[in-house]
């Protein structure tokens, strides 16, 4: 066969076979073909999730992070590698910082089903290890084992564990103290030791890897000082307050980052009062220091404002919300910070759609829409804009932008926000009486809830598109499809 009959091979064509394998079960051979399109085109960050989950299916945890991670330092706003880090890391036990994961997800796209389930089984299983004292080691142990299996260096580990006082443990380890004692009680169990898993693992390599893995995290901590491994303790509080004027910028640097993945966490878990109570001190400490000491001083600041904004928003406090997003406004139009302009924009339309204003939310999002960066992000605002525009029985603007928000979900090739766009079309043509042109954009809706796919909004639709032609009373079936779709106002 010559050279020019030779069938040419395009990144398409390969992620097409590598999906088609990945179905049918030959997670290997798609793997090949997904290795082969990032050739063609490096970085691709569709690819890279595809890549992230095949690497899932077979077990490979640090493979499937890493892809997730690469895809998000090519666009961190990218919803798939939000969802794939944290499916990622639900299942290698780290259930409270998927759960961060699911709710950044949750916020970029509010839309998503998947990121409250992702959610609700985060919680759920963190609730489970709470009640189980050896299910987060055993997990983790796990993950560790893949990377060691040196059984010498556990022993070591374990002659090392005995040089410490049990006070200086305890005060290092914290609350994992006690799930600590609980794995070296099982050692002495000798019958328990020689017995194994359903999986031919032995019991004692698990609990021996928990007990390494502990240590590992006891050294950590002791390095970073204690001070990071007792956050909720208000000794470690007086004790920060004593040493800040001796740190030093790299110090200062791990003190704030690992704060401020405290409060993201704390808000995650739904301890939003606790975590405002955080940020509050964190935005005084930050406010104190030098910019030579924190050089990104101003963009902490309004992101600050910014998570204080969302608690608030949490506990109901929607005056006190909206005057902490504004904050984050006024900050980051003062320091030229255009990403945080847009945040900030987002969340006070958020804020008015929240209490009913409708118009100020549609004000605050066209503001909005010269610094959206993405086909996708214009997608979703122009959808609430539309939204917004409906709730103030303004068919035709709502009309419009559903229009909008269409072309730009197909630009983007995204069938959930086509489903979305559609509906938001069809039911501005109802209020227009438009009925006509409103059966064929439920029918085409239809389309696209068989695709994603949802039976409850199939359901819906069915029932509005078959009111429509009967001519039947519409209001409280609309209100019910757009509940089953998940497209109220924000």
């Amino acid at each position: 066969m010559a050279d020019d009959d030779l069938p040419i091979v395009s990144f398409g064509s390969l992620m097409t076979e590598g999906t088609t394998l990945s179905r049918r079960g030959q997670h290997d051979k798609a793997l090949g073909c997904f290795n082969d399109a990032l050739k063609l085109r490096a970085g691709d960050k569709h690819c890279l999730i595809t890549r992230s989950k095949c690497f899932l299916k077979l077990g490979d945890t640090e493979n499937s992070l890493k892809d997730a991670e690469a895809s998000l330092q090519v666009d961190e706003t990218f919803y798939e590698g939000l969802y794939q880090k944290a499916e990622t890391l639900y299942t290698m036990g780290d259930f409270e910082f998927a759960l961060v994961f699911y709710h950044r997800g949750r916020r970029l796209r509010p839309d998503l089903h998947k990121f409250q389930l992702g959610i609700n089984k985060a919680e759920e299983a963190i609730v489970n290890c709470i009640g189980s004292k050896k299910c987060h080691f055993l997990l983790q142990s796990k993950k560790d084992s893949q990377k060691q299996q040196n059984k010498a260096k556990d022993q070591k580990d374990k002659k090392q564990m005995k040089k410490k006082s049990p006070k200086t443990e305890q005060q290092l380890l914290g609350e994992l103290y006690a799930d600590k004692t609980f794995l070296e009680k099982l050692l002495k169990d000798e019958d328990l030791m020689q017995s194994s898993t359903r999986q031919g693992i032995k019991v004692k390599d698990l609990v021996l890897d928990g007990i390494s893995y502990l240590n590992r995290r006891r050294d950590f901590w002791q390095q970073q000082k204690p001070i990071y491994a007792r956050v909720y303790e208000r000794k470690v509080l007086r004790q920060e307050r004593k040493h800040d004027k001796k740190q030093k910028p790299a110090d200062i640097r791990r003190y704030i980052e690992k704060n401020m993945e405290d409060i993201e966490l704390m808000l995650a878990r739904g301890s939003a009062e606790q975590s405002c109570r955080k940020a509050e001190r964190l935005l005084k400490k930050i406010q104190m220091w030098s910019e030579e000491e924190v050089p990104n001083k101003n963009e902490l600041i309004g992101n600050l404002h910014s998570l204080i904004g969302n608690a608030q928003l949490a506990m109901g406090q929607m005056e006190a919300a909206l005057r902490s997003h504004k904050m984050d406004l006024d900050c980051a139009r003062q320091n030229a910070l255009t990403d945080a302009v847009s945040r900030a924009l987002d969340n006070i339309g958020h804020v008015y759609a929240r209490i009913g204003k409708f118009q100020q939310a549609i004000n605050t999002w066209e503001e909005k829409i010269p610094l959206a960066q993405s086909s996708l992000e214009k997608a979703w605002l122009f959808h609430e804009i539309g939204r917004c525009y409906l709730e103030l029985d303004k068919a035709e603007e709502a009309q419009q932008y559903g229009q909008k928000s269409l072309k730009s979900a197909d630009e983007e090739g995204d069938v959930e926000w086509q489903l979305h766009a559609t509906v938001l079309v069809a039911q501005a043509q109802v209020k227009l009486r438009d009925y006509r042109s409103a059966i064929l954009n439920f029918e085409r809706a239809l389309e696209k809830a068989k695709l994603v796919p949802s039976e409850a909004a199939q359901n819906g639709i069915i029932a509005v598109r078959g009111l429509l032609r009967g001519g039947g009373a519409l209001g409280s079936l609309c209100e019910q499809l757009k509940s089953q779709l998940g497209c109220s106002s924000r």
